[in-house]
């Protein structure tokens, strides 16, 4: 072996070990389930055995709004931030649409904390100081955090959450990690780590009600890590049923609804299974939009979903749900359609959904 061979081998060597190092300082290694805190101010009164409870689900992408191609898009562009007279203009759109709807409960996903995309901000406390006489409490909790991301458009920190926040009190709070695709540190500093951020709403009576916020992770050709995801999310749901615990789950899915696959352009069908592992969900609880709205007659009322893509005029697709316990009652439900479009490249989820009573 030469002496030019020994050195680069040895270089070579120096470099992996100073990775993997770099990796397991400033990538996230989270337990498969923790306690997250819960922040509430004064003492609101809990859920009523009955009571209708208003429901809204919402990805609002980071507060980066739709004047952007974002080069992770599937019209591959070049941007790799939002201004900041953008994340503050959308900020207060997010904030005036939450306003507005007043629900009861908001499941907000792609919310970032201390990433350097979006200057650092702690966007659910930003959201807080403009909703704060609405919503008493509230948890979060990391899907995707990173010192350094080395990837060339990002090449700094990442911080994207899960956020809940409530009318009504939270007892606890806890994240459950869901199946990933990173397999050793190097990779966690690259790869989001997908879980349910599983928030406990006292009733009246001793009883207590799950709602569950999610982001599953987009669709792979080749791989099954979205469909293990979803069995992982209905081995969690089967469990609050087993124990009589009402519960309700919202997020992007990232899946499409029965018979929406053969609607999209051929070019876009790429990016979905044709046959949709929700079916792991929707085959045993409700969900919202059903099957039969999301592809019926009306369906273009149920679109969530509004790529940012020159290519694209408006919402194309369903992406986001609401699912809830058989033992919570449906009263009404619709898609945001209105005055959100330019916002996120997702669309508000709104439902009424009416709690057992009193047994």
């Amino acid at each position: 072996m030469t002496r030019l061979l020994r050195n680069v081998l040895l270089l070579l060597i120096l470099l992996l070990a100073l990775l993997w190092l770099l990796a397991n300082h400033l990538g996230w290694q989270p337990a498969p389930r923790e306690s997250v805190p819960v922040a509430c101010q004064g003492n609101p009164a809990p859920l009523q055995p009955g009571q209708a409870l208003k429901v809204m689900t919402w990805n609002v992408q980071y507060l980066a709004g739709k004047r952007y191609v974002f080069w992770y898009d599937q019209g591959h562009g070049d941007d790799t931030r939002p201004s900041a007279e953008d994340l503050a203009f959308n900020l207060d759109e997010v904030a005036r649409v939450i306003r507005t709807q007043q629900p009861d409960l908001v499941l907000l996903q792609e919310l970032d904390k201390n990433a350097k995309a979006t200057d650092y901000q702690d966007q659910l406390a930003l959201l807080r100081e403009r909703l704060a006489d609405l919503y008493p409490c509230a948890a979060q909790a990391y899907d995707w955090q990173a010192g350094l991301v080395p990837d060339r458009h990002i090449l700094g920190s990442v911080g994207r959450t899960l956020a809940t926040l409530s009318r009504y009190p939270i007892s606890k709070a806890e994240r459950l990690s869901l199946p990933n695709a990173a397999s050793n540190p190097l990779q966690r500093l690259l790869q989001p780590q997908p879980a349910l951020l599983v928030s406990y709403l006292p009733i009246e009576g001793g009883a207590r009600l799950a709602v569950l916020n999610t982001r599953l992770s987009p669709y792979q050709p080749g791989s099954d890590l979205q469909r293990r995801q979803v069995s992982h999310v209905a081995k969690v749901l089967d469990r609050l049923e087993g124990q009589g615990t009402p519960w309700l789950i919202g997020g992007d899915f990232n899946l499409l609804p029965l018979g929406q696959y053969r609607r999209l352009p051929p070019a876009l069908r790429s990016a979905y299974p044709a046959d949709s592992d929700l079916h792991l969900l929707w085959d045993k609880y409700p969900m919202i939009p059903s099957n039969a709205e999301a592809s019926g007659a009306e369906r273009d009322a149920w679109l969530t979903h509004y790529p940012n893509d020159p290519a694209a005029s408006g919402p194309d697709r369903t992406l986001d749900y609401l699912l809830h316990s058989p033992r919570l009652l449906r009263q009404d439900a619709q898609v945001l359609q209105q005055d959100t479009l330019q916002i996120s490249d997702h669309l508000p989820v709104f439902a009424r959904l009416q709690l057992p009573p009193r047994s």
